[in-house]
């Protein structure tokens, strides 16, 4: 293959593209590199002769870097059968740029062999980047100290509007959901964004403690208030005096704690078991379960004052299942944290992978991902692509089996142009008339869209 090369001198980019090219021939080549907002900082590009300037399609490069996950398209339309494969470069949970490559022939698409031959070229590309840009983001930068709170959905934006609304006030928060969801990820995100974020988080599973060493685990105990006690002992509730407090399946706690933790949240104030006088403390109480607790409360199992107390304000998180637009997200955060954590290079899951994990219907919701993303990284070894036959036999075996057909030009335009729809509605809090404003279009064309794409708003939100 004969490229274009208008100067003499070849940077180090160019020196990687060339030989990208000729290990995957392509009639254009791209690598771009991006600030904070994916804007585009510069590029290096190779095109053999004649190859048209204006195939590079910005709008699968935008998706790609929001996505960070790489993307194969196939546009067999006539007169521009055009074959494109592109691959976010992926820095800490950051896109810093991407390689893009283009083919003009209908008769060969790019195949999940020619992601790994790119993934295998991203390690020498961010080791130049850093090199030469300074981008300020070590690779092994303490990922795994970040928050797992991340999505695309209406429902992951709709939490999050509810967490930045409660994160400065101190009144009780109840957040419930199935196993897995990520309860506890949201008290932390609330705790650490919030104005008690220098303060101690304290957490405890009260299904996960006999009931007779809860109380003393919850309030403490003074010297010689029962066998054992040979020193005073500050219970878990005052040790989180000054920041916030976290109930972990409150639902479990039995009637006699129900009762004392009632009178600790009315008064501001605890007694040590074995003890008569009392301390003031100032917590912040957020509590959480996966019972249906209104039936718990129906039934007599769980106290309806201590229910009021503790739920002023109420989050409820879907399961996985009902907010697939987040799987991608959760899927490269989760990646890139484990790679952190052992050592790795980034590794990338093929779009066919991808698409079967969307599938799934995550009956263990983000914790059983998690898992299966662990499990994927182990059995790959030293790949830099994860493909279907890593995954899971349950997963695998609930999917179609051939999804190629998902990858092509006109399925992957139809689900970012949904998903932007749907993220731009729910930033505007389902107001029609601001998000049409916002995006650009005018209210028909976007009553237009969202009838084509099948999507609701919640007619209680809706304010035109």
């Amino acid at each position: 293959m004969v490229l274009s090369m208008e100067n003499r001198h070849v940077s180090p980019l160019g020196k990687i593209l060339d030989i990208i090219m000729q290990e995957i021939p392509s009639q254009v080549g791209v690598i771009l590199r991006v600030d904070g907002k994916n804007r585009l900082i510069e590029e290096e590009k190779r095109s053999i002769p004649y190859a048209g300037e204006d195939k590079v399609r910005p709008d699968i490069i935008k998706n790609v870097l929001e996505m960070k996950h790489p993307l194969i398209v196939s546009d067999t339309s006539p007169g521009i059968p055009d074959n494109i494969l592109c691959l976010p470069l992926v820095d800490n949970g950051k896109s810093i740029g991407s390689i893009y490559l283009l083919r003009e022939d209908e008769k060969r698409v790019y195949s999940n062999r020619d992601i790994e031959v790119l993934a295998a070229f991203a390690h020498p590309i961010h080791l130049i980047l850093r090199r030469n840009y300074n981008t300020g983001i070590s690779h092994r930068d303490s990922g795994q100290n970040r928050s797992c709170f991340v999505g695309k959905s209406p429902d992951f934006f709709h939490v999050l509007r509810l967490i930045d609304r409660v994160k400065n006030n101190n009144v009780p928060v109840f957040i419930s959901g199935e196993s897995g969801t990520g309860k506890e990820v949201v008290a932390r995100t609330i705790h650490d964004s919030g104005s008690r974020h220098g303060r101690q988080l304290v957490a405890v599973n009260c299904g996960a403690i006999p009931d007779h060493l809860l109380e003393s685990e919850l309030f403490g105990y003074a010297k010689g208030a029962f066998t054992g006690a040979v020193k005073e002992k500050q219970g878990l509730i005052e040790e989180a005096n000054l920041g916030t407090f976290f109930l972990d399946e409150v639902g479990d706690l039995s009637p006699h704690l129900q009762a004392k933790l009632l009178r600790v949240i009315q008064e501001n104030e605890i007694r040590r078991v074995g003890e008569n006088r009392t301390r003031a403390v100032d917590v912040r109480y957020i509590s959480a379960t996966n019972k249906d607790i209104e039936k718990e409360v129906r039934e007599g199992r769980f106290r309806e004052d201590l229910y009021y107390r503790l739920n002023i304000v109420s989050i409820s998180l879907s399961p996985l299942r009902d907010r697939r637009e987040d799987i991608p997200s959760l899927v490269n955060y989760l990646t890139e944290k484990f790679c952190c954590q052992w050592n790795r290079d980034k590794v990338y899951f093929s779009p066919g992978a991808l698409q079967v994990m969307q599938d799934y219907s995550w009956p263990g919701n983000v914790r059983e991902l998690q898992n299966e993303i662990q499990r994927c990284l182990i059995l790959c070894e030293g790949d830099n692509l994860i493909k279907e036959e890593y995954l899971s036999r349950k997963i695998r075996k609930k999917n179609p089996k051939n999804k190629e057909h998902l990858h092509d030009y006109f399925r992957a335009k139809a689900e970012f142009e949904k998903r932007f729809l749907s993220e731009a509605l729910a930033r505007s809090d389902y107001n029609r008339s601001r998000t049409a404003e916002e995006i650009g279009l005018s209210r028909q064309g976007l009553f237009k869209l969202m009838k084509k794409h099948k999507i609701r708003t919640d007619q209680r939100n809706e304010r035109m």
